[in-house]
């Protein structure tokens, strides 16, 4: 019998990329996450994180197209309306802008330059 009951401690969405010098760049310089380990010499993966949100960029594994208008990850946010700010500032677009949804969440949406869409979501409440 195991000692402690299985738990879940989080989860990372793994973001295709066809040029993962672009995709760090993106994820670096204008959305102010950190890079915290690359793979590959030269580097084709790389774990990214900024607070508590981590995101995986692959571009080992060649380009994945994603779903257009379907999110690749969402990341929990506080403050929305400072974050997407934050990101304009930077020169990135929202491609969907900041909606107040029916189910209780106020979010935008981002697409990265291989098209994976990210919504940054904050509760209402």
């Amino acid at each position: 019998m195991p000692a402690h009951k299985p738990s879940l401690l989080g989860s990372n969405p793994v973001l295709a990329a066809a040029d993962y010098e672009r995709a760090r760049a993106f994820y670096r310089d204008q959305l102010g996450y950190v890079v915290v380990e690359e793979g590959g010499d030269p580097p084709r993966f790389g774990i990214f994180r900024r607070d508590k949100s981590q995101l995986f960029v692959d571009s080992w594994n060649g380009h994945r197209e994603p779903v257009p208008g379907l999110w690749c990850a969402y990341v929990h946010a506080v403050s929305l309306d400072e974050l997407a700010s934050e990101f304009e500032s930077k020169g990135v677009r929202l491609t969907k802008p900041i909606t107040d949804t029916v189910y209780g969440m106020r979010e935008f949406e981002v697409t990265d330059p291989d098209g994976n869409v990210v919504c940054f979501g904050e509760d209402l409440e």
